[in-house]
């Protein structure tokens, strides 16, 4: 069994270019899956798999206390996995037909108003390396919807601060070019400047844009723990994660007139779908709006 999954990792990496944290995400699920054949069916031939196996493992995911939302990925990991097993002729049967989905409630995505923004960018003590650096990528993620992973890739090659824009590479190795506006410009050239020459080892080479206090590339996890104690220090007492700032730059963005396709097109959406749970936000907000300052409300 995992033979079959190091293929189909294989697979999903060299033939679809899906990124290592995907990767990481189907892995996981997919070796649940396998512990719970372990578990509940004597560690059974994956070739022997059949529906009743799958319904039965939803049930018992379920009784675990795994989410609908958990649920759905781990279907939708099974039904790609057993995909690549037919088309590779190592099962002769989808076990996978006919089964559904969960439906999932509409979870719509935290963001923060205009004030905490402001409050957030404020925060990180400006005139230290390593407070030019925070400063720098707070205001590059909001000015941009970059997700935290290709902040963190970010390489000086990519920047084309003269112009004005910054480039990237996504999920499924697309890439995008993403206008950088002017007050993030300034901070980010001020860190490139006086900051990072600062954080640089003299006596390596390395061209990522965001570095630690040891000289390497910041790392997801590095920033996310200094994203919490950010907003500590700026008196945000709400949960607040990198994809935050995302969602805001969407939500922002939408609420002040832009249209769906350029917003989707920012932030690489391959499907508007995604990009749509933005609308219901902007509406949901416009309700709070109202019910606040509406005398009649």
């Amino acid at each position: 069994m995992d033979d079959l999954i190091l293929d189909f990792l294989h697979f999903l990496q060299v033939e679809k270019g899906l990124s290592t944290n995907t990767l990481v995400a189907y892995e996981r699920d997919l070796r649940y899956f396998v512990h719970y054949l372990e578990e509940e069916q004597g560690a059974m031939n994956i070739r022997d798999v059949e529906r009743i196996h799958i319904v039965s493992f939803m049930a018992y995911a379920k009784l675990e206390g795994k989410s609908p939302r958990t649920i759905a990925r781990y279907i939708a990991s099974l039904r790609s996995f057993f995909h690549f097993l037919l088309h590779e002729k190592i099962a002769n049967r989808d076990p996978m037909i006919q089964i559904e989905t969960p439906k999932q409630a509409q979870v719509l995505p935290k963001i923060l108003n205009l004030d905490d923004v402001e409050k957030l960018l404020e925060a990180p003590n400006a005139s230290n390396p390593l407070g030019m650096r925070d400063r720098a990528m707070l205001e590059v993620l909001y000015a941009t919807g970059l997700r935290v992973t290709e902040l963190v890739r970010l390489q000086l090659d990519d920047l084309h601060l003269e112009m004005g824009f910054i480039q990237t590479i996504g999920k499924g190795d697309k890439e995008r070019i993403i206008p950088l506006g002017k007050t993030a410009t300034t901070v980010l050239e001020r860190y490139l400047e006086f900051g990072r020459p600062r954080l640089r080892r003299a006596s390596e080479r390395n061209d990522v844009v965001f570095l630690n206090h040891h000289g390497c590339g910041m790392t997801r996890q590095g920033f996310w723990k200094n994203l919490k104690h950010i907003a500590s220090k700026a008196g945000i007492d709400k949960p607040i994660t990198p994809h935050t700032l995302r969602h805001s730059f969407a939500t922002h963005l939408l609420e002040n007139g832009a249209d769906l396709r350029s917003v989707q097109e920012l932030l690489g959406h391959a499907d508007i779908s995604t990009t749509q749970i933005y609308t219901h936000v902007t509406k949901a907000r416009l309700k709070d709006v109202y019910k606040q300052y509406h005398p009649r409300a």
